[in-house]
């Protein structure tokens, strides 16, 4: 990415001179008269570096506006520059947070020697960082011996290396996150972050803002400026969960980023280049959804390029053994329980419509309440029951709505939504996704019913 360099002067003519010359070298250039329109310009548009002069009447003087651009962003380096400072003036710049200090009359050399510098230190700095949080987080680790894990392994082996998209299927809890983290760490953008986004959750109106940001002002309570998940990816890998559950307005703008590698902010006026490698995951079958017309085929055919199916936990059975190993060592460490033969039989007479995520949830379960043994008489009590689906009842009145007496007509709805849900979801043996599809609407619709009438 071009590097964007803040010019800080009162003299129109110095800011003109460095101007040319950083243009000349490829960098993008703002200017400010003052340390207010300083403190405005970062507010529009975040620069990697600052040129700011000491002294620069009337208003606040160059120190006074380091320590309000510090205040707002300690990792941008500032660079001091003045014809009259003396050291006094020099120690103070340095000691708020002064890269450097450039006496006036300024030479090329060393204005692009010390922007260079300061760049590459912040360069290094990011890195460091995105390193140090490297080794914090937990390594990508697929667990079991199932062919199709097998063949999940070979891809992202193939895929990582590359910069080629990725489309992650599975049904909600195979692991489609950890998929996308091993392919970002074995990439060459793995010093660098993943940003994750669940599409689902996002409430329709603001997915413009979270994907590309917003400028203060620019929707009533955008009361500050905001960074989107693209640009926070900048760099590095954006995963994109449920990519299936965005509406079709949302698809064509995502469409138009993966063109032309642009963002915009919402109330910005400058256009911004990005550089993310995109993977995408769903639980839906998106080529029927192309077909239905709910998903774009260009959009699909762009995020299709390398597609990967992970297998559910129930096709699986074999891997349980091990998988409940590791969870309960992730949990409890050497002092993870362990479980009966009889244990994992039942445990592996359940088809685990949550897959590998509710399996999670169980074993944590079981070694707070077990010992250092689970048996089977524990997994009974904390086992969901597998009960077959119920009929719907016949007749317009599934919900006794005939007994009406005396209840508004709102609660009368809700109790009949409420019927309907339920009777989705069981039927979806819990899948809130696949219930969603049944209802003809979208998964955050029914979060956010679910969440009204009492069932989240």
């Amino acid at each position: 990415m071009t590097s964007r360099i803040l010019i800080v002067d009162d003299e129109a003519n110095i800011r003109r001179m460095l101007g040319a010359l950083l243009r000349a070298e490829g960098f993008d250039v703002a200017e400010a008269a003052n340390g207010n329109a300083a403190l405005l310009a970062m507010d529009q548009s975040q620069p990697d570096a600052i040129l700011l002069d000491l002294m620069m009447p009337p208003g606040p003087d160059g120190i006074a506006t380091l320590e309000k651009i510090r205040e707002r962003d300690r990792a941008v380096q500032v660079v001091m520059m003045s014809g009259k400072a003396q050291l006094n003036d020099a120690v103070r710049a340095i000691k708020h947070g002064a890269f450097q200090f450039l006496e006036k009359p300024l030479t090329p050399e060393a204005v692009l020697v010390t922007l260079r510098a300061a760049l590459e230190l912040t360069r290094t700095q990011a890195e460091n960082r995105a390193l140090r949080s490297q080794l914090r987080r937990p390594r990508a680790e697929l667990v079991g011996n199932h062919p199709g894990l097998d063949q999940v392994r070979a891809a992202i082996a193939q895929v990582a290396p590359t910069e080629a998209r990725v489309l992650i299927y599975g049904e909600s809890g195979t692991g489609k996150e950890l998929v996308a983290n091993a392919i970002h760490q074995g990439s060459q953008r793995a010093a660098k972050t993943i940003v994750s986004v669940n599409c689902a959750a996002i409430p329709r109106d603001l997915v413009e803002s979270e994907m590309f940001g917003h400028e203060r002002g620019a929707f009533t309570g955008a009361t500050d400026r905001r960074m989107g998940r693209f640009e926070l990816a900048d760099g590095g890998t954006l995963f994109l969960d449920e990519v299936g559950d965005l509406n079709l307005e949302a698809q064509a703008k995502l469409l138009r980023v993966l063109e032309t590698g642009e963002i915009q902010r919402l109330g910005a006026e400058r256009i911004q280049r990005v550089d993310v490698r995109i993977i995408a995951a769903t639980n839906q079958r998106l080529d029927q959804a192309v077909a239905a017309g709910t998903f774009r085929e260009d959009l699909y055919f762009r995020l299709n390029v390398f597609p990967i199916e992970l297998p559910p936990l129930r096709q699986r059975l074999d891997d349980l053994h091990p998988l409940i190993r590791h969870l309960a060592e992730r949990l409890r460490g050497h002092h993870a329980p362990t479980f009966t033969t009889d244990a994992v039989a039942l445990l592996a007479s359940y088809d685990w419509p949550g897959n590998v995520r509710e399996l999670a949830n169980v074993i944590e379960r079981l070694s707070i309440i077990g010992g250092l043994e689970i048996d089977a008489a524990l997994v009974r009590q904390v086992l969901p029951r597998s009960t077959p689906r119920p009929e719907v009842a016949p007749g317009p009145d599934p919900v006794g709505l005939v007994d009406h007496q005396g209840r508004s007509l709102s609660n009368l709805l809700d109790d009949y939504e409420r019927a309907l849900v339920r009777d989705a979801l069981s039927r979806a043996s819990g899948n809130v996704a696949e219930a969603a599809r049944a209802l003809q609407t979208d998964r955050a619709n029914l979060y956010r019913r679910m969440k009204r009438i009492g069932l989240s």
